[in-house]
């Protein structure tokens, strides 16, 4: 019984995400990371988290993380979508969202996910 204890309380204890796993400073800017924040949200073929880079309460630029879809389909998003939040306010980022690439609608989809995902956490934990 002491053993299943122990088990229980060390799996609950990795469940629980710190807001140090999610915002961290980098920089003078402050950084949302949504890999643990997001993990239901997925592209084609798994999660597509992505990192936040916030001063002065506007979005200075977003960068994807490791993702599972394809290069192809990664590389039209980050050349199309990623530039789309640049310099808006997070207010502002969170009323608007780029069209979903063609060809890449997964991954799209997924970015603009994590992206709300994670602006949403920065409002909530500024």
């Amino acid at each position: 019984m002491k053993k299943m204890f122990v088990i229980v309380i060390a799996t609950v204890m990795s469940a629980v995400v710190s807001a140090q796993d999610v915002i961290s400073k980098e920089n003078g800017m402050t950084v949302v990371n949504t890999t643990y924040i997001a993990k239901d949200v997925e592209g084609y073929n798994g999660p597509t988290p992505v990192k936040i880079y916030i001063k002065k309460n506007k979005v200075v630029k977003v960068e994807m993380l490791r993702s599972q879809d394809g290069p192809k389909y990664v590389a039209k998003v980050k050349n199309v979508i990623l530039s789309f939040w640049d310099g808006m306010t997070v207010k502002k980022a969170l009323t608007v969202e780029p069209d979903a690439v063609t060809g890449a609608t997964f991954t799209s989809n997924a970015v603009k996910a994590n992206v709300k995902r994670g602006l949403e956490y920065y409002q909530k934990k500024k």
